[in-house]
């Protein structure tokens, strides 16, 4: 559903979200070792996350990511998404056809659009310290 480097992101965001609460900032090698991710490809990523302004990036001895504790509750699952993979897949058929639309729909058409409207609505209302809680709670994980 989502692109890799979206993959990423936010398994991405969601690491320098734990570390934040815990005051630390984190370097793009300890972020690619912890979500599996090459370090080159992660670099690229948190670049268009800081460009987003989603995670900050803090140069120097002690630099590294890191997201201001008080924005935690107040980024959105869809933020993430936007600065890695645009709005396309609020867009896109469920077929691949080009010219899906209300005028012009694909078989699933109908169907598709009622889920990602509920992709949409989820991404929306799913904030980062929610999502960092659920893998500092072990209710959820970054990966297996």
């Amino acid at each position: 559903m989502f692109s890799k480097a979206c993959e990423y992101g936010i398994k991405a965001t969601i690491f320098i979200a734990i570390k934040s609460k815990e005051g630390l900032r984190v370097s793009p090698k300890e972020i690619a070792k912890e979500i599996d991710s090459p370090q080159a490809f992660t670099a690229k990523i948190l670049q268009a996350l800081v460009k987003h302004q989603v995670v900050n990036s803090v140069k120097g001895a002690y630099g590294g990511f890191e997201i201001n504790k008080n924005k935690l509750k107040t980024i959105k699952l869809s933020q993430i998404v936007n600065a890695i993979d645009g709005d396309t897949i609020y867009k896109g058929c469920g077929l691949g056809m080009k010219a899906c639309n209300e005028n012009f729909p694909c078989a699933v058409h109908d169907k598709f659009k009622n889920i990602r409207d509920e992709l949409k609505h989820m991404l929306e209302n799913t904030n980062l310290e929610e999502l960092a809680l659920n893998i500092k709670s072990g209710a959820s994980y970054l990966k297996v």
